[in-house]
C-alpha cells in the first residue's frame, strides 16, 4: 500500500520563492542614488565653488525660468551620482539650511582619499574650516563652509589597526 503525501507537503513542494529570491525568472529591482540635492543661496556662486574650488565637473545646466537645473559630478565618476545645486528659494528650504548651519551640522559628506591633504589644499584656496581634521571612529573627518550657506564634511576611511 502506497502512502500519499499530505496536502501540506504538496503545497510546500509547489511553493515558489519570493520575487526578490527568484532572480533567474525576473529582473532584480534595485534602488539607486543618482541625484542628491544641496540647497544653495546663489547658483552661480555655488557652481564656482563646487567646480573651481572642490573640483567637481558640471554635468547638467538647463535654464528653468528664474533658476537652473544645475548638477555637478565627481571628476572620476562622470556617470556617478549628481549633486544638484538647488536654489533655497522655498521658505522651508531656507529655514532647513539656516538651522543646520546655526547648529554646526554638515548637510552632506564627500569622500576623499586623504582628509589632511585635502584640508591643506582647500585652506590654500581660501576655504574656511569649522572643524579641523580629526578622527571619528572608523573615519577621519573635517568640516568646512561652502560659501553658499552650508557646512560640508569630508571624510576618509581609516586603515584598520
Amino acid at each position: 500500500m502506497s502512502r500519499q503525501p499530505s496536502g501540506d507537503a504538496i503545497s510546500e513542494k509547489l511553493r515558489v520563492a519570493p520575487t526578490w529570491q527568484n532572480s533567474r525568472s525576473r529582473r532584480r529591482r534595485t534602488v539607486r542614488i543618482t541625484l542628491v540635492s544641496i540647497h544653495v543661496e546663489n547658483q552661480d556662486r555655488a557652481l564656482a565653488f563646487y567646480r573651481d574650488v572642490l573640483g567637481f565637473v558640471p554635468k547638467m545646466d538647463i535654464p528653468m525660468g528664474q533658476y537652473r537645473w544645475l548638477t555637478v559630478v565627481a571628476p572620476d565618476r562622470p556617470d556617478g551620482p549628481e549633486l544638484v545645486l538647488e536654489p533655497n528659494a522655498h521658505p522651508a528650504a531656507r529655514a532647513y539650511q539656516d538651522v543646520l548651519l546655526r547648529d554646526g551640522i554638515p548637510v552632506n559628506s564627500f569622500e576623499v582619499d586623504d582628509v589632511d591633504a585635502e584640508h591643506r589644499r582647500l585652506r590654500e584656496r581660501g576655504v574656511e574650516f569649522t572643524r579641523p581634521p580629526s578622527d571619528a571612529g572608523p573615519v577621519r573627518i573635517a568640516v568646512f563652509a561652502d560659501t553658499c550657506g552650508n557646512l560640508v564634511q569630508i571624510h576618509a576611511r581609516r586603515s584598520p589597526g
